[in-house]
């Protein structure tokens, strides 16, 4: 996939929510991302232990305020609100979730589920958001299926 084929797709807010995508692609769409001035927000889950550190995590990268209460309800709230990080768009870069999804599915499908409302929120008002979670190629057809 080319520049202009990856800016055009990051650029499309009908289109973006919660995606897996191959690793190897991971620096393109934050280095693409970044050329459309969006907000480009890095959590990395190697060794994340359980939710409280998710929720820990993913405050730290998107500067959630003060107060942010570190539970599915806040963080669909925070994602869905964004106004102290104002941007032409988001895209978050989930990486090394592959081990925490596997030890906390359940947790993995609610976090998913909430990127993608939020997507359809922003989308609502015309601006990208995107959650990108990188995957070995090898493990990505199994997700796919």
């Amino acid at each position: 996939m080319n520049a202009v084929d990856l800016r055009g797709i990051l650029a499309d807010a009908e289109h973006s929510g919660a995606y897996f995508i191959d690793e190897r692609d991971t620096q393109a769409m934050a280095r693409t991302a970044a050329e459309l001035d969006f907000a480009v927000l890095r959590v990395d889950l190697a060794g994340c232990a359980d939710k409280a550190d998710l929720m820990a995590r993913l405050a730290k990268a998107g500067d959630f305020p003060d107060g942010f209460g570190a539970n599915w309800d806040a963080l669909s709230d925070v994602l869905r609100d964004l106004s102290w990080r104002p941007a032409p768009g988001y895209a978050w870069l989930i990486e090394n979730a592959a081990q925490w999804r596997g030890a906390h599915g359940d947790d993995f499908d609610t976090l998913l589920e909430i990127f993608n409302e939020a997507a359809f929120e922003w989308a609502r008002a015309d601006v990208a958001f995107w959650a990108l979670l990188p995957f070995p190629g090898d493990q990505l057809t199994a997700l796919e299926g």
